[in-house]
């Protein structure tokens, strides 16, 4: 069996977007986790969120550990290197950051209204994306700028990546 390949990075970044592209060429299946938690817990992410962020993460964490199990591509929700989740994803795969400026993120969440951490705009993008990219450094396995590039590049290097990796294994 394959090991998972761990999609991470800020929201805007391009994992979900990705994920299917790199699944393709790879001849793999791909997951998103932010439909695993809802699946699993029967409740929307902002729903989640609403409740208590405490209890949202603690759900993303267990769906991670379900999903490290898996043969596929897996994008992440952005704030899962701030949880346990980081150690689960680093021990049973390989971890992707696609990494992606600021400026980037900002256009393409818009103006953050169907992100539960964009509450009060984009503003907060800059603070949250400082307080993870330390996460996202020292969590990656590779490092994959996106901005100037299209979906299809991005998972173009993705895949070169990932087959520069596994085969240095």
């Amino acid at each position: 069996m394959e090991r998972p390949i761990w999609l991470i990075g800020m929201m805007g970044s391009g994992k979900t977007t990705v994920a299917p592209l790199v699944a393709a060429a790879l001849g793999r299946d791909w997951l998103d986790a932010d439909t695993a938690i809802e699946d699993r817990t029967g409740r929307t992410i902002a729903e989640l969120f609403d409740e208590s962020e405490i209890r949202f993460r603690a759900a993303e964490v267990d769906a991670i550990r379900a999903l490290a199990a898996a043969d596929a591509v897996i994008a992440t929700g952005g704030g899962a290197v701030m949880t346990e989740a980081a150690e689960i994803m680093s021990g049973s795969g390989v971890v992707v950051w696609l990494r992606t400026a600021t400026k980037t993120l900002a256009g393409r969440v818009g103006d953050g209204s169907n992100r539960p951490l964009l509450t009060e705009g984009v503003a907060a993008l800059a603070l949250i994306e400082r307080e993870r990219r330390e996460h996202y450094s020292s969590l990656a396995d590779v490092v994959v700028d996106t901005d100037n590039l299209t979906p299809a590049e991005v998972a173009d290097r993705v895949v070169e990546a990932w087959t520069n990796v596994t085969s240095q294994v």
